[in-house]
């Protein structure tokens, strides 16, 4: 089994910034796809941004291009998510997966582990 822990969420006004962590533990993974995903009231969950636990290649929404960035670090099986430049329409429950193949996707579900998520509000 694989447990994934969010934190790093919370307030914070138009403009600002706010770095998500995804703490994982359990089976570990050497070569597998991890992702950020997220889910305002009302609507359907969606990709943010994924990338390969041990890889270079890295995937990011339209609406998040060139203000978030995900990154990993190995040695403490955490995934981030920066986030700068937030904007009121990216309040939503932040969630962290990963999948057991090594190919990223932008469909959730193709995802087999979740953690329990964590709000983000950004207010105008």
């Amino acid at each position: 089994q694989v447990q994934l822990v969010e934190s790093g969420g919370g307030l914070v006004q138009a403009g600002g910034s706010l770095r998500l962590s995804c703490a994982a533990s359990g089976r570990t993974f050497s070569r597998n796809a991890v992702g950020w995903f997220r889910q305002a009231p009302g609507k359907e969950r969606e990709i943010v941004a994924a990338m390969y636990w041990s890889g270079s290649y890295t995937y990011y929404a339209d609406s998040v291009k060139g203000r978030f960035t995900i990154s990993r670090d190995n040695a403490k099986k955490t995934v981030y998510l920066q986030m700068n430049s937030l904007k009121p329409e990216d309040t939503a429950i932040y969630y962290c997966a990963a999948r057991v193949s090594v190919v990223v996707t932008t469909a959730k579900d193709d995802y087999n582990y979740w953690g329990q998520g964590t709000q983000v509000t950004v207010s105008s």
